[in-house]
C-alpha cells in the first residue's frame, strides 16, 4: 500500500472529502488545510487546472498523487468524472462560531430550519459562498458537512463559515423569515447583518424559528404555483440583498 493511500485509510473516518476536481479546487483556493489528494490521471488533472484554475495549479502539483484507478474508485463511494478526490481537515466549530458570531456584519447569516435535502443544502452552500455570505448555519438533524452536501457544494464549505447550530446558537440580528405569508420582499431592504432563515422543503419554518423572526417576507411568485425550490429561493433572496450593495 502506497504512503497516499496509508494516508487516507488514516484520515478517512474524521477527515471531509473532496469529491472530484472542482471541490478540491475551491477549497485549496479558500485555505483548507488537504492532507491528501489522489487523481487516476495526474497529468489530466493538472491540465485541467492550467485551463480552469492556474491560480491553483501550482498548489495542486504539489498535493496530487496518482494512483490506479482501481485504487482510486475504491476510496470513493461515487467515482467523480474527473478521477480527483482528496481529503481536508474540518474547519474548528469553535471558530466557525466565533465568525459567524462576530458583528458588526458586512454580509448576512443564512439559515436553514431543519433542512432533509443534502442536495439542496449542497446547493446553498454555493450559493451563499457565491454571493459571500457570512454563513451557513442549519438547525435540525441534517450534517451540512455530509459528504453529499460537500459535493453539492462544489468545495465551497471552506470559502464560507457552515456549522449545525442549535436554537441557542443562531447567531445574533434581525431575523428575516420566509413564508408564503410575508409581505413582498421587494419592498424591503435586506440589512447586512440580516439572518435570512428558510424553512424545510417539506414542512417550512419550524414554530419555533417562525415566533422569533423580525420580520415575514415572501418571493413574488405566480399565482396557483406553490412554491420554489429552496436552492432557488435562498439565491433570491441574496440577489435581493446583493442589489442593496450597489452604488447609488
Amino acid at each position: 500500500m502506497t504512503a497516499p493511500v496509508t494516508t487516507w485509510h488514516r484520515l478517512a473516518g474524521t477527515a471531509v472529502l473532496l469529491d472530484g476536481f472542482h471541490a478540491l479546487k475551491h477549497a485549496v483556493r479558500f485555505g483548507a488545510e488537504v492532507p491528501v489528494a489522489v487523481a487516476a490521471d495526474r497529468e489530466a488533472a493538472l491540465a485541467l487546472a492550467g485551463e480552469l484554475a492556474p491560480d491553483v495549479r501550482d498548489r495542486l502539483a504539489a498535493l496530487l498523487n496518482e494512483v490506479p484507478e482501481d485504487t482510486y474508485r475504491s476510496l470513493v463511494p461515487r467515482p467523480h468524472p474527473t478521477a480527483v478526490a482528496a481529503l481536508a481537515v474540518r474547519p474548528s466549530r469553535a471558530a466557525n462560531l466565533q465568525r459567524l458570531a462576530e458583528r458588526p456584519r458586512t454580509a448576512p447569516v443564512v439559515l436553514l430550519d431543519q433542512p432533509r435535502n443534502l442536495g439542496n443544502a449542497g446547493a446553498v452552500i454555493r450559493l451563499a459562498a457565491g454571493f459571500g455570505a457570512t454563513g451557513v448555519v442549519t438547525t435540525g438533524t441534517l450534517d451540512p458537512w455530509h459528504p453529499t452536501v460537500v459535493r453539492g457544494g462544489a468545495g465551497l464549505h471552506f470559502a464560507t463559515a457552515v456549522e449545525r447550530v442549535t436554537e441557542d446558537e443562531i447567531p445574533q440580528g434581525p431575523l428575516f423569515a420566509l413564508d408564503p405569508e410575508g409581505d413582498d420582499i421587494r419592498a424591503v431592504k435586506l440589512p447586512d447583518d440580516a439572518v435570512l432563515a428558510f424553512g424545510s422543503e417539506r414542512s417550512g419554518l419550524s414554530q419555533e424559528v417562525r415566533a422569533r423572526a423580525d420580520h415575514l417576507l415572501s418571493l413574488p411568485m405566480r399565482p396557483q404555483v406553490s412554491s420554489y425550490n429552496l436552492a432557488t429561493s435562498v439565491g433570491m433572496t441574496l440577489y435581493h440583498w446583493s442589489l442593496g450593495q450597489l452604488p447609488s
